[in-house]
């Protein structure tokens, strides 16, 4: 199969990755030359530590890389494309303009996917003239590890495009939950419950964030506890969530105070070297403020 990934960041080029593993030919698409190139380099350093782990072979490596182009133009990108798979920034207007460009450039049968958390794809489905090929897929991060992919079922979705979302999904050996266009979906309106609550806790001096992370580890079996992920997702990422939940679901969504604080501050989680805790060359290395590791 033809795919075509638009969007060459940490999502981006994760998708790209596990589609190509999978066997298939995949055109990575960004706006910079720059940027496409950043997005081959993280693919080929994933691959690379998926050999040095004995996860895959140098052959199956080179084949990986040997499927994947990169190009800024997004026309060629797509023109051949049976499923393209949108990975830009959060932002509504800029994904049904994408959504829109890419039903120009391709044929009625080309699926069109959007790895969205939160945002409607009933919504981004609107800008199409054919919305029935519309539906989301939300893997999540970093894609080559995780295994899950929430399917998002728009309300024009059709059914020959929910079964190719199913059947790709599982063709790329990831394991499926499918879920209709709600807020939030399923996943991250949980998962950010959980984290919200948790930064409200740490704000109310009831636990170091260390401590309510180990909390939910141990005690729960989280791979990763809820202050600790909102670090790796990106404070930012939380509160523009946060604030559109809020706006579709209520105030059990409203953004704790501190979350607000560190995003003006600058202070985004991993990316920027802190946010709940402090991070060096991607490691965790302490605690923001006055808790102690």
């Amino acid at each position: 199969m033809q795919i075509a990934v638009l969007g060459a960041g940490s999502m981006g080029h994760g998708i790209a990755q596990v589609s190509a593993t999978a066997g298939h030919d995949v055109v990575l698409r960004d706006v910079e030359d720059d940027l496409v190139e950043d997005g081959l380099e993280g693919i080929r350093e994933n691959l690379q530590g998926g050999v040095d782990r004995d996860k895959l072979t140098e052959d199956e490596m080179a084949a990986a890389l040997e499927r994947i182009e990169g190009t800024t133009d997004l026309e060629a990108a797509v023109a051949d494309a049976d499923l393209v798979i949108e990975a830009v920034p959060e932002d509504m207007d800029l994904k049904q303009q994408v959504f829109s460009a890419v039903e120009d450039a391709t044929g009625e049968d080309t699926v069109i996917a959007s790895n969205t958390s939160s945002l409607s794809v009933t919504e981004m489905a609107s800008a199409l003239e054919n919305p029935e090929r519309a539906v989301g897929l939300h893997f999540f991060n970093p894609p080559h590890i995780m295994d899950l992919v929430e399917i998002i079922i728009a309300e024009q979705t059709d059914e020959r495009t929910e079964e190719f979302a199913i059947d790709y999904v599982r063709d790329i050996e990831k394991e499926d939950v499918v879920v209709r266009d709600t807020a939030g979906f399923a996943t991250s309106r949980l998962g950010l419950a959980l984290g919200l609550e948790a930064i409200r806790m740490v704000e109310q001096g009831v636990a170091s964030p260390a401590d309510i992370d180990e909390g939910m580890e141990i005690g729960y079996g989280h791979p990763m506890g809820p202050i600790e992920l909102t670090d790796h997702v990106g404070l930012d990422v939380r509160l523009h969530i946060a604030e559109y939940l809020r706006e579709e679901l209520g105030e059990r969504f409203k953004p704790p105070q501190s979350l607000r604080r560190k995003v003006r501050a600058g202070k985004l989680g991993k990316k920027t070297g802190e946010g709940y805790y402090v991070w060096e060359d991607g490691e965790r290395v302490g605690t923001s403020g006055d808790w102690d590791e």
